[in-house]
C-alpha cells in the first residue's frame, strides 16, 4: 500500500467491521483498497436486497475530512438502532482516512461509508466500505437557494417514542421514500422537501436539516422527533455561536416555520443553502449572510 493518489473515485472495503474477535495481526489494515468500477457486492447482500443497513455522508474538504468523529458516533448510534453488531470505529476511521488520503487532490470530495447486515444467509458478518468521489457542485444553490415544499411524512413528532421500531432517527440504506419525496418535489417545480409530521411540526429534509431564523435567533428541529442529528448544522451553529448569535433545539410548528425571516437546509454534500420560496411562496434570504455561512462550512478542516 502506498500513499500516493489514486484516479478518482477510490473504494475502500473493510474487512474487520465489528468489534471484538482477534487483534490485527503486524502490518494487517482491517482494510483494502479495490477497483472502484469493479463488482465487489454479492447480490444476496441484504444492504442490496432489503436496504438493510446504514450509511453516513462525509464531506472531504482538500483531503481534510470533515466531522468525522461526529458521523462515526451517528453511525454507531444508527446501527444499534438496528441492532447489528457493534462496529471497530477504529478501524472504519482509517478506512476513511485511507479513501480520503489516496484520492487524487481536489476541493472538495464526498464520501459514503457504508454497513449493511452482510450477505443473507451468511454467518451474520457485516458488508462494510467507503467511498470517495467528486462532490456535485452546489454553488449555484448557495447562491440563488433553493425551492422547498413541505410533505406530510405521516408519523406523529413523537413517533420515535410511541413506535422505535419504525427507526425514526436512524441513518438507513432504506431510501425509496427519500428519493420519491424528491420527485413529488420535481413534479411540483421545488427542488427539496421540508417534511412535515403529521400534528403539523417541521423535521428534516430527505437528506438535510431545517435551520430557521428568527430575528437574531436560530432555531433547528429537536431531534427527539425521530430526526438525525445533522454534523453540519452542529457546526453551522458554533459558527453562529461564536458570531455572538442565540441558537436553539426546539419543536418548529410548520405555521412558524413560515413566518421565519429565514431558511436554510445544511447537509454534508451541500453544506448550507439559502431556502428561497416555500409552497411557493417566496422567501427573504440575506445572499452575503448565507454565503459566508456556507464559506465557513467549507472551510472546516478537523
Amino acid at each position: 500500500m502506498t500513499d500516493s493518489p489514486a484516479s478518482a473515485p477510490v473504494l475502500v472495503l473493510i474487512d474487520k467491521v465489528t468489534a471484538g474477535g482477534p487483534p490485527l495481526a503486524e502490518g494487517e489494515t482491517g482494510w483494502h483498497v479495490v477497483d472502484a468500477h469493479e463488482p465487489v457486492i454479492d447480490v444476496a447482500d441484504l444492504g442490496v436486497t432489503r436496504g438493510d443497513g446504514v450509511f453516513e455522508g462525509l464531506g472531504v474538504a482538500d483531503g481534510a475530512i470533515q466531522a468525522l468523529e461526529p458521523h462515526l458516533r451517528r453511525l454507531a448510534r444508527s446501527a444499534a438502532m438496528l441492532d447489528l453488531p457493534e462496529l471497530d470505529l477504529d478501524v472504519v476511521r482509517e478506512a476513511c482516512l485511507a479513501s480520503a488520503r489516496l484520492h487524487a487532490p481536489a476541493p472538495f470530495l464526498l464520501q459514503k461509508l457504508v454497513v449493511t447486515r452482510g450477505v443473507e444467509g451468511g454467518d451474520g458478518t457485516p458488508t462494510a466500505w467507503v467511498r470517495t468521489d467528486a462532490m456535485p457542485d452546489h454553488s449555484h444553490e448557495r447562491r440563488d437557494g433553493i425551492a422547498v415544499v413541505a410533505l406530510d411524512r405521516g408519523y406523529r413528532h413523537d413517533v420515535a417514542q410511541t413506535s422505535p421500531w419504525l427507526l425514526q432517527g436512524a441513518k438507513t440504506l432504506s431510501y425509496a421514500v427519500n428519493k420519491s419525496v424528491l420527485r413529488e418535489a420535481a413534479r411540483r417545480g421545488a427542488d427539496d422537501v421540508i417534511f412535515v409530521s403529521s400534528d403539523g411540526y417541521a423535521l428534516e429534509g430527505p437528506s438535510a436539516s431545517l435551520i430557521a431564523r428568527f430575528g437574531d435567533r436560530f432555531v433547528t428541529p429537536s431531534t427527539d422527533q425521530g430526526i438525525l442529528e445533522g454534523t453540519t448544522q452542529a457546526a453551522v451553529f458554533e459558527t453562529l455561536e461564536a458570531l455572538g448569535h442565540k441558537t436553539a433545539y426546539e419543536l418548529l410548528p410548520m405555521e412558524s416555520v413560515r413566518a421565519a425571516d429565514a431558511l436554510w437546509l445544511a447537509s454534508s454534500g451541500r453544506q448550507i443553502s439559502p431556502i428561497s420560496s416555500l409552497d411557493g411562496v417566496p422567501v427573504a434570504f440575506d445572499r452575503d449572510f448565507s454565503q459566508d455561512l456556507a464559506d465557513a462550512m467549507e472551510a472546516r478542516r478537523d
